[in-house]
């Protein structure tokens, strides 16, 4: 009897010690994964707080740099969906960059995220974006929230977008869950 359960026991720990050698997040693969998935996350962190800098401080060159030449952008939250380059869709938002800088608005942005997926030169990012705007009347427009998406790409200077995906509206709640 007593070898029985000398048995079993020797059974279960060689079988718990097993599946925690099988896990990779205990290994030096594994830890070297997380800290490359960390050092990932600090440097998109980065990115969209640049993204949120260039908006607030009507820097259109900064804002411009942010994309990759090649970029697409796609609207889907308005009645007319479209995808569009990103060279069309900077010369639309131009004015409104002009403006802030001129103290005429005040714009900001805001970034949540609900998925972050990538390795060390991609990244796909999923969340809710914020965006408020002040039309420099002492009006400011309610905040508005979209889901969105963007794919991103590393290079020698660093994280460029190369699309961006304007899913649909969100609501307040939903951004509120994110963070």
């Amino acid at each position: 009897m007593k070898k029985n359960q000398l048995f079993l026991s020797l059974v279960l720990m060689l079988s718990v010690a097993t599946t925690y050698s099988n896990s990779t997040d205990h290994t030096l693969v594994g830890m070297m994964k997380i800290s490359n998935d960390s050092l990932r996350i600090a440097e998109l962190d980065s990115f969209w707080t640049e993204v949120s800098r260039t908006v607030r401080e009507g820097d259109f060159e900064g804002y411009k740099a942010t994309y990759h030449e090649d970029a697409v952008v796609v609207f889907t939250t308005r009645e007319n969906k479209s995808s569009i380059s990103i060279t069309k869709a900077l010369s639309n938002w131009k004015q409104d960059f002009i403006d802030t800088k001129a103290g005429k608005t005040k714009n900001t942005v805001e970034f949540r995220f609900s998925q972050r997926v990538g390795d060390e030169n991609t990244a796909h990012e999923t969340g809710i974006f914020g965006f408020q705007s002040n039309d420099g009347s002492g009006k400011t427009a309610p905040k508005q929230f979209v889901h969105f998406e963007a794919l991103l790409v590393k290079n020698d200077n660093g994280w460029l977008m190369v699309m961006e995906y304007q899913k649909s509206k969100a609501t307040e709640e939903e951004w509120a869950l994110l963070e």
